[in-house]
């Protein structure tokens, strides 16, 4: 009847109303870019029709603590568990035992009682469900990304319950392809699903049921599939231009901030794309091989398209003064590789003291850091992965161990963004020789920033899964820690984003523990010689203009100084951007490479440059930026 009543109001003409929902564990401190890039949309093209966009996580990141609510977010399996334990209160032991496990090494997450966790997040969540008129939207649509997974089952559910005759939409990273019809399949409280980009199925859907229309077989709709669908085709539809998207809405969630005992203390920031897709991943589209060998984080993507420099620019500055906030992070899985410095430069020429954060390769110039750092570009996520060179081969990822070090050397800059990045433990077919190679060239990085090291997932769609035994692995379905979230058999129908394996799983183990270990040194040593105020780096140098000193601070020791002169302070100086041989005795004609090599040996000897193959690099950063020790190019 309820349905009925909706049909028959939308086709009179009646204001139509949807919802879309993004649910726990996003960051709490910026709105969702799907939810206001989609209302955004939808708005433009149907600008009569109400769409009220809830940011569910915000409501219960206020409800838990915003510190707690973090540091379950920041571990995708322990925030998988909670609401694991209310769609399945049977298996709340099971679940309790697999969380406790995976938050080892997090005191504050141990010490929470799961059972009154588990009653905080319902009531908080069935306080927002109850709240809220379900039955009076036509359409209801969610967005589905990694560790919202029973979150987002959890809601549907209940508001399934409330508004049993309301269609429910779900769309997102964690939909593409088989993961959306497993969810179809699986979860009967969804009508569609979106298996691609979001904005022209969810516009066609809506505008069908607005009109009337009986929307139960949308096959004809590319990028959308029912349950009453015969067959799923894999179809999508994709903005062909991004300057003609509209700016995203995110009135709801900065209206939510301001909602009485919201309480927030933090300021939030905004979301922001300029490009959609992975140009690296296009680069190789026509090989098995496209992209990063582990990455699957553009399946919902076809190509790679970008903004254009003065739609990024506006854009920023419309967001910036409609919002009153300064600190933006772009979202994009990899800035546009083309046109980064002079749309760096038009950003710092809006006169703003921005605060921006991205992901970039790490074979991004300096040239192009200095223009980030100065628009106000504060950290970059930097896909270094390994400090192997054999074995980022082995992770297609383009790069060198030097181009690696050389990025984490200039993010040692005061004036350029500090440095985030990951170093991938137990990739398959990682043998020895990487680790020693790893073990070596660690010696070199602890002047820098640390790395993070996460242990390689398997994700569904990515080069690595679709390819398993050129790797080595066999595929063993759903990761197994699923098993411990999910009853048997609601796991058998899901095809879910992170997969197993098997194929020297414990051997990789065994081989990357002296990896880790380092990087425990790594991280206590450089915390340690941060301490004092201020920001010094660890290896730095000052230039006299016709000699050179260099300083390298040690960890409870004294530091170690080297003074250059004439041609070894320009040599060093050249090696500041990596250099082959043949290029630096060609800068230097006056030596011979029998000459230069001794001194370049010496230093690396001294772990003040770095060797690889027949390139040098220089890994001592000047204590300032004034002309004098701009970086050579």
């Amino acid at each position: 009847m309820r349905q009925n009543a909706n049909k028959d109001n939308t086709a009179s003409g009646t204001e139509g109303r949807i919802a879309l929902i993004s649910t726990p564990w996003p960051f709490f401190d910026r709105p969702s870019i799907q939810l206001g890039a989609l209302k955004a949309f939808l708005h433009q093209h149907l600008p009569h029709i109400t769409i009220d966009a809830h940011h569910v996580y915000l409501k219960i990141a206020q409800a838990l603590g915003y510190s707690l609510y973090q540091q379950m977010g920041e571990r995708s399996w322990v925030a998988e568990c909670p609401y694991a334990a209310l769609l399945y209160p049977e298996r709340m032991e099971t679940v309790e035992r697999f969380r406790r496990r995976k938050a080892q090494g997090a005191p504050v997450l141990l010490s929470q009682d799961f059972r009154d966790l588990c009653r905080r997040i319902e009531t908080a969540s069935l306080s927002f469900i109850d709240t809220q008129p379900w039955d009076r939207y036509c359409l209801i649509g969610f967005s589905i990304c990694l560790a919202q997974l029973t979150s987002a089952l959890y809601f549907i559910r209940e508001i399934k319950r409330r508004a049993p005759g309301i269609p429910i939409v779900v769309g997102g990273a964690a939909c593409s392809g088989a993961l959306g019809e497993s969810l179809l399949r699986g979860e009967p409280a969804i009508d569609y699903v979106i298996r691609g980009e979001g904005e022209l199925p969810l516009l066609q859907l809506t505008q069908r049921i607005l009109e009337g229309q009986n929307p139960s077989h949308a096959a004809d709709i590319p990028g959308l599939i029912h349950r009453g669908d015969a067959s799923f085709e894999d179809t999508h539809q994709q903005i062909s231009n991004l300057d003609a998207l509209p700016i995203p809405d995110y009135t709801d969630y900065f209206r939510d901030l301001k909602s009485p005992g919201a309480g927030h203390a933090f300021m939030p920031r905004l979301s922001m794309e300029i490009s959609r897709g992975c140009w690296w991943r296009k680069k190789d589209a026509s090989k098995d091989q496209a992209g990063c060998t582990f990455c699957n984080l553009n399946l919902q993507w076809t190509g790679y398209r970008g903004k254009s420099r003065e739609r990024t620019v506006r854009e920023i500055d419309t967001l910036v003064k409609r919002h009153q906030i300064l600190s933006i992070f772009f979202m994009d899985n990899l800035l546009p590789a083309k046109g980064l410095e002079d749309l760096f430069f038009d950003i710092q020429h809006l006169g703003m003291d921005l605060q921006l954060y991205s992901e970039i390769r790490a074979n991004t110039p300096v040239s192009v850091l200095e223009a980030m750092g100065n628009a106000g570009m504060r950290e970059v996520q930097v896909g270094v992965e390994a400090l192997s060179t054999r074995l980022l081969e082995k992770l297609n990822k383009g790069t060198t161990a030097m181009d690696n070090l050389e990025i984490m050397k200039n993010c040692e800059h005061a004036q350029l963004p500090n440095l985030t990045g990951n170093l991938i433990f137990g990739f398959p077919g990682s043998d020895a020789q990487d680790v020693a190679e790893t073990l070596n060239n660690l010696t070199f990085a602890f002047p820098f920033r640390p790395l993070n090291g996460v242990s390689l997932w398997l994700g569904y769609g990515s080069p690595l899964w679709r390819n398993p035994a050129r790797h080595g692995i066999r595929l063993t379905g759903n990761h197994p820690h699923y098993h411990h979230l999910f009853p048997k058999e609601k796991l058998e129908k899901f095809t879910l984003m992170l997969q197993g394996y098997h194929g020297g799983v414990r051997e990789q183990q065994r081989l990357w523990k002296p990896v880790q270990k380092r990087l425990k040194e790594w991280q206590n040593a450089y915390d340690g010689l941060h301490r004092d105020p201020g920001f010094l780096p660890i290896l730095s140098y000052r230039d006299g203009r016709d000699f050179l000193i260099i300083h390298k601070r040690r960890l409870n020791k004294d530091p170690m100084t080297h003074r250059l002169t004439g041609s070894s302070r320009a040599i060093y100086l050249f090696c500041e951007t990596q250099r082959p041989m043949d290029e630096i005795a060609a800068r230097f004609p006056r030596f011979s490479e029998e000459r230069i090599s001794p001194f370049l040996r010496m230093m690396v000897d001294k772990g003040v440059m770095f060797h690889e193959g027949d390139r040098y690099l220089s890994l001592a950063v000047p204590t300032s930026m004034d002309p004098r020790n701009k970086i050579v190019s």
